[in-house]
């Protein structure tokens, strides 16, 4: 559905700008969401279920399944959670998709290429993490061209 929204954009130059600005911005707004669910998602799998996290992603050698890497595990989710609950209420700009597209999802992908195929320590769910890592590339790139030519607030 999103994807038949964005593919009957009008170009900015044919519509009328207030039209224009507030198509594209409710377009941005579910990619917004849509970002939002995903940290909400996986973070909470990660929160209310580490060892299953830990059982799916990690090698048998590198399992511990403890109360420790439960508690790891745990952690991570919750500032994914805590990061897709304030991705639900902030009022995303330009600035902020490409920010958070380009600088928060490249350290990601580092952290799965290193542990996914140079370490080798993750199973082939970890694609599952990646697959999420590069849509948060592709959403914020895709948010920050609907509103470029938005005015930011001061």
């Amino acid at each position: 559905m999103l994807l038949q929204e964005m593919s009957q954009m009008t170009p900015l130059t044919q519509q009328s700008a207030p039209a224009a600005i507030s198509s594209a911005r409710a377009i941005a707004r579910k990619l917004q969401v849509l970002q939002a669910l995903i940290f909400l998602g996986l973070g909470g799998w990660c929160l209310f279920a580490p060892h299953t996290v830990e059982r799916l992603a990690l090698k048998p050698d590198y399992q511990h399944l403890s109360a420790t890497t439960a508690l790891l595990i745990g952690c991570f989710g919750a500032q994914a959670v805590l990061c897709g609950s304030l991705m639900l209420v902030a009022h995303f700009t330009a600035r902020t998709f490409l920010v958070f597209g380009l600088l928060a999802s490249l350290p990601f992908f580092v952290f799965n290429v290193w542990f996914v195929w140079v370490a080798e320590m993750f199973t082939a769910w970890m694609l599952v993490d990646f697959a999420g890592n590069l849509s948060f590339l592709l959403i914020g790139i895709v948010g920050w061209r609907l509103l470029r030519d938005e005015t930011e607030p001061t």
